[in-house]
């Protein structure tokens, strides 16, 4: 039995000492713990012209301490009644790994592929629901003690076909992405036992530019965070637009509400 709770310290200390990397708006270059599975609900909403709100369960594989895989699905009243869109499927592969005390640099690739039923309403591609495309991209993590820095360069390519593009509206091609995230982990002070909640502070700025017209984007995304018992996570963020000029956007001002839960070493 000793042995058993000496495991249960161990893996908190592991996934709540690197908390403050678990993004709401972007991933980090660290991956879950190694054959561990997780679960998420996701709701994003907008309030204008009209209330509207988009659905996303998510199940997250840890492999190894290299990869992940995530598979998501998306459902929305954005279009009227509520309905199935589509899914996706993400991939993440940890390839650079520097560790210190109390800090680490990690360097991933990720890989993205969604289909989607909505009509075109913008330029802009969000391969979580809108679009159906692909993605690419980087992610280099910093973490100093309670203050973890992330960025992330990505390039977006739509699959959308002229039958779903709407009149008037520009046909999607091509984005490029790119992300600067902060998370500081405010509580606990000190460290006593797994079952202390853990509470973050985040800042995200996220932005895409499309290179055919130099049309661009910036918003900006504070959100908490709240971890309890080292197994679940309770996101609360908000994203805004800080300067742009791509018309037709919808998710200009949107909320993000989210659980999770985690299984570690359940894989064999």
């Amino acid at each position: 039995m000793r042995f058993f709770n000496l495991m249960a310290v161990l893996i908190f200390f592991m996934s709540t000492a690197k908390s403050q990397e678990l993004y709401v708006f972007t991933e980090p270059a660290s991956n879950m713990p190694s054959k561990s599975i997780g679960v998420r609900i996701t709701s994003e909403g907008i309030f204008k012209p009209e209330f509207a709100n988009r659905l996303i369960p998510e199940a997250m594989i840890g492999f190894n301490k290299n990869l992940m895989i995530h598979a998501q699905g998306f459902m929305s009243d954005m279009d009227g009644k509520y309905r199935v869109e589509g899914g996706s499927l993400y991939a993440k592969y940890r390839f650079l790994s520097m560790d210190e005390a109390q800090s680490h640099f990690r360097a991933a690739a990720f890989a993205r592929v969604s289909t989607s039923k909505r009509p075109t309403y913008t330029e802009d591609i969000n391969l979580e629901g809108d679009n159906s495309g692909f993605q690419t991209g980087v992610i280099f993590t910093q973490l100093l003690h309670k203050l973890a820095l992330s960025g992330t360069l990505s390039y977006n390519k739509s699959f959308e076909s002229t039958e779903k593009q709407l009149a008037g509206m520009p046909q999607p091609d091509e984005m490029l992405g790119y992300s600067l995230s902060s998370g500081y982990l405010l509580l606990p002070f000190v460290y006593k036992d797994y079952n202390q909640p853990n509470f973050n502070l985040y800042f995200e700025v996220l932005g895409k530019t499309n290179p055919d017209n130099g049309r661009s984007y910036v918003d900006l995304a504070p959100a908490v965070q709240v971890i309890l018992n080292s197994r679940t996570r309770i996101d609360l963020g908000y994203r805004f637009e800080l300067a742009g000029n791509l018309p037709g956007r919808y998710n200009k001002g949107m909320y993000l509400a989210r659980i999770e839960f985690n299984f570690f070493s359940v894989l064999k």
